[in-house]
């Protein structure tokens, strides 16, 4: 999207009051993540950095529908298909942002509102304040596309209680406020009507004197009630027995889950499975990302990125063909392949 005089304005950067405010603009998208985007981001959050006019920082998105849906990922396909280097060079740049935002000096409000997916929840989950409405779809469906969980989404999700992380990182599964509460994901509920009056609020107010005033309770979730069988199940060390689990668990909520499970990339899950249990051991955010970087680079050359995107983005027929097409055939050493270190000038190296 461009301005009458030829400004990219698929993100908008304003000031109200002592708040910096970035609108994701592309509602037609759903707010879809471009490199641009996350350029004119990291320069905005720098310049502000730097501004003692600006005390605090707000993120949302125009429209109704969500936040940010995550990456372009027709973009990746189409540079994926070419053989190019175009997302790497954005994933570079996409995962010091997120760094940055985790490790930003000056309130950084996210407002979670709607579908918050993928490079979405890379844009909001790290921020120091997140709030959720009963509109908030959140997840990293990064399986069901022949990917891997990233923007630092294997930290958060390692980070959860239990095994509820590694739930939602194979199944890709969406969760509601209550569940993004429960799993670090937010920290804040407020109902979707009043973010336009909690918006007007922040322009004149600290987020933190101006947030008990809008929050509320939000309806109960569905993961608390699950997380016996959820724990017991996914604590198992391979895909294949965390399948055999839920099969065997006897509740039908297991078994679709199971279901779920099958239907993804069988690549994607054992390396999804992999990096979060690495994750957990990596301990800080910058060295997941880097870690994530190498997965990501690794999956541009394989297969089942181009195929998920294609079945579901392209040609939308929903029924993918995986490489190779079942749990059993992928090896160790397939997984350990797309954690193999790059070219050393290629490393993501974060401070």
């Amino acid at each position: 999207m461009k301005t009458e005089d030829g400004a990219d304005d698929t993100a908008l950067f304003t000031r109200e009051g002592h708040t910096g405010v970035i609108t994701l603009n592309r509602p037609r998208a759903l707010n879809a993540l471009t490199h641009p985007m996350v350029l004119r981001i990291t320069e905005a959050l720098d310049a502000w950095e730097q501004d003692p006019a600006v005390a605090q920082v707000l993120l949302r998105g125009a429209g109704e529908r969500g936040l940010c849906a995550g990456g372009d990922i027709r973009a990746i396909h189409d540079d994926a298909k070419a053989g190019g280097d175009a997302s790497e060079g954005f994933w570079r740049d996409e995962y010091r942002l997120n760094a940055r935002i985790a490790r930003y000096p000056k309130p950084y409000v996210a407002l979670m509102d709607g579908i918050v997916m993928g490079g979405g929840v890379g844009l909001s989950a790290h921020g120091g304040v997140r709030v959720v409405t009963e509109r908030s779809r959140i997840a990293m469906p990064e399986t069901g596309i022949g990917f891997v969980p990233d923007v630092g989404g294997t930290h958060l999700l390692a980070a959860a209680p239990g095994e509820l992380g590694t739930h939602l990182a194979l199944t890709g599964a969406a969760v509601g406020a209550a569940d993004a509460l429960l799993c670090g994901l937010a920290d804040h509920f407020v109902p979707a009507a009043r973010l336009p009056e909690l918006t007007a609020a922040l322009a004149g107010a600290p987020a933190e004197e101006v947030l008990p005033r809008h929050t509320e309770r939000p309806a109960p979730g569905e993961l608390a009630e699950q997380r016996a069988w959820i724990d017991r199940c996914y604590a198992a060390d391979t895909v294949e027995e965390i399948v055999e689990r839920l099969l065997a668990e006897g509740d039908p909520a297991a078994k679709e889950t199971a279901e779920t499970i099958l239907a993804k990339s069988p690549t994607s899950l054992k390396v999804t499975l992999a990096a979060l249990r690495r994750a957990r051991g990596l301990g800080s955010l910058e060295r997941v990302l880097e870690q994530e970087f190498r997965v990501s680079c690794h999956a541009l050359r394989a297969p089942d990125l181009v195929e998920g995107i294609r079945a579901q983005v392209v040609d939308k027929d929903r029924s993918p063909r995986w490489s190779p097409p079942a749990l059993a055939d992928v090896s160790g050493a397939d997984v350990e392949r797309f954690f193999a270190p790059l070219e050393e000038a290629r490393e993501l190296r974060l401070p």
